[in-house]
């Protein structure tokens, strides 16, 4: 049994600082292109994984991924803002625009108040690739045009965030692996509770496209269950052979309590806790004692206990030691209290950059419309898995607060504790 200590006095400074709450939301992902089409995809279970021709055509051993069609931005933007913007910053845009709809804030409100962005993104790999097989092509680096810079650094989508909402707070990329989402907002979280933001719009990206993803084929990472994509991504089952690959974005926007409730906005959610930690091992392998110590310390940041948690989001990605270590981990903190326990990578397939936040999205859905999405292809639990109650079909259950994980390559993890919201 793995344990953290927290003094008293560390826990109670923690809860005299501000509160943070989501106040919009706004998601772009294989699931739905808005969170209504998105909601009604967790509901039904319904899987948005299908097989890309282009992956077989490259090489790749496995041509299975999320299917996430790009969006149409002539008419959205001017055309100097979309030839700065790199696939997955077209992604974070869509999120970003229906977030702030969804908080009741406009062009005016952004020009005239200081708005931060901190936003999950580790690659953009496909402007890179293009940029230099032009280069070779032409030799000629003139060929490029004036957005090839923009698109390819990792900064590319709060760079152009910033811009094209005309930000004025922090802005500030976070690579993180596949916990750079949940990070973004964790860090969100720390910036709104010290007082130096009110509000800061926070998320996550990522790329679909194959040339992004050849390194993980490379290793073997993927699942090759092709004759049925849809049931490719097996989260916990003893059958699972690999994580299918996907993304877009999604995008909360974080507010301080008291600045919220004071422009009357809608506040979906309140952030309570954030925990970390680095395995400090081996550098693709994950860690029970790493996933632990992140749970455990978001919880004690939100002075609650496991059985204050009515529902947890897995990372599990479908791979055999991840979803076994995370297993462990989560049984050590919940096994007794049986809390209820998904992973909705089972539908969506591993969004990478972007999962951290598209996961507090979703589990915002379940939350707001009383009902847990279901782990689909859970089948046989293993050794690890038949300790948890994995839910397998979609059930209808009153969520109160719900802890969400995020694990990385580099033994990074990150976990969030969020709440119905208690004014």
């Amino acid at each position: 049994m793995f344990t953290l200590y927290f003094t008293k006095k560390t826990i109670e400074y923690c809860h005299k600082m501000k509160r943070a709450v989501i106040t919009g939301m706004g998601i772009y992902s294989c699931l739905g292109k808005n969170l209504e089409e998105v909601r009604q995809s967790l509901y039904l279970g319904k899987s948005g994984i299908g097989i890309d021709p282009e992956r077989t055509a490259y090489g790749y051993r496995s041509p299975l991924t999320g299917i996430v069609e790009r969006p149409a931005l002539k008419g959205l933007l001017d055309r100097r803002s979309r030839i700065c913007l790199a696939e997955e910053g077209e992604y974070a845009y869509m999120a970003t625009a229906e977030a702030l709809r969804n908080a009741g804030i406009d062009a005016d409100y952004l020009e005239r108040n200081e708005v931060g962005v901190l936003y999950g993104n580790d690659s953009s790999a496909r402007a890179v690739i293009e940029a230099h097989t032009r280069t070779l092509e032409t030799k000629d680096t003139t060929l490029l045009g004036s957005g090839a810079i923009f698109q390819s650094m990792n900064s590319t989508v709060t760079m152009n965030l910033s811009t094209i909402f005309k930000l004025k707070g922090i802005n500030m990329t976070i690579s993180a692996a596949c916990a750079s989402g949940s990070h973004a907002i964790g860090l969100g979280l720390m910036f709104i509770r010290q007082g130096c933001q009110d509000m800061i719009i926070c998320g996550g990206a990522q790329e679909v496209n194959y040339l992004a993803m050849g390194n993980f084929d490379a290793i073997s990472a993927f699942s090759t269950r092709t004759e049925d994509p849809t049931r490719a991504s097996r989260p916990f089952d003893r059958d699972r052979d690999g994580l299918v690959p996907s993304g877009g974005a999604a995008t909360v926007i974080l507010e301080e309590y008291e600045h919220a409730v004071k422009r009357g906005a809608p506040i979906l959610a309140e952030v309570i806790g954030y925990g970390f930690s680095s395995n400090g091992a081996n550098i693709s392998q994950p860690s029970d004692l790493g996933s632990y110590i992140a749970m455990e310390r978001a919880l004690k940041d939100a002075a609650l206990t496991p059985a204050d948690i009515d529902y947890v989001n897995a990372h599990a990605t479908s791979t055999q030691q991840g979803d076994a270590f995370e297993a462990d981990a989560l049984n050590q903190l919940f096994g007794e209290c049986r809390t209820p326990v998904s992973s909705t990578k089972s539908m969506t397939g591993h969004e990478c950059w972007m999962a951290g936040s598209s996961e507090i999205v979703y589990s915002n859905l379940m939350m707001l419309n009383d009902f847990i999405a279901p782990n689909i292809n859970f089948e046989n639990p293993d050794e690890h898995s038949k300790n948890l109650n994995i839910i397998p079909v979609t059930t209808e259950k009153r969520i109160k607060t719900y802890l969400s994980n995020s694990f990385g390559f580099g033994g990074t993890n990150s976990a969030l504790v969020v709440r119905n919201i208690e004014k």
